[in-house]
């Protein structure tokens, strides 16, 4: 099933964090450019990189902040696995990835084992666990 359906299927309840994860990973998303970094926001301590599905997610999001609707933003695509090998464990301190976010098909990969790398992730630190099905 690819990504939308695995998110669908998520916030459905019938949600399969294995397979979630995988076509996120294989996924090719777009990453917004603002003052030439990765457009993010900080929340509780984390930083969250935003990513959209499509170019119309994008033009939702950017419009739900006020953006002039015919402006255009600066992007890069990238594929999940990308951003949760190489650019989640550059940024210094927790990182996740708020995918689609402003929708009601967005979806959070916090930065906990099973998702980030174990060196990077919030919960290898502490030796605690919390990758399970519940939890994406």
């Amino acid at each position: 099933m690819p990504l939308a359906g695995e998110v669908a299927a998520f916030h459905a309840g019938r949600p399969n964090p294995a397979a979630l994860i995988g076509e996120f990973r294989r996924a090719v998303v777009i990453l917004p450019i603002a003052d030439d970094a990765f457009l993010a926001a900080d929340l509780d301590g984390i930083r969250w990189l935003y990513a959209f599905s499509d170019e119309d997610s994008v033009s939702r999001f950017a419009t739900g902040r006020g953006s002039d609707p015919a402006a255009e933003w600066q992007y890069a695509t990238v594929s999940g696995a990308r951003i949760l090998d190489v650019l989640i464990p550059g940024i210094e301190g927790p990182a996740g990835v708020a995918l689609d976010a402003g929708s009601a098909q967005g979806m959070l990969f916090p930065p906990v084992s099973g998702i980030v790398p174990d060196r990077v992730a919030v919960d290898a630190e502490n030796g605690i666990s919390t990758t399970s099905s519940s939890e994406v």
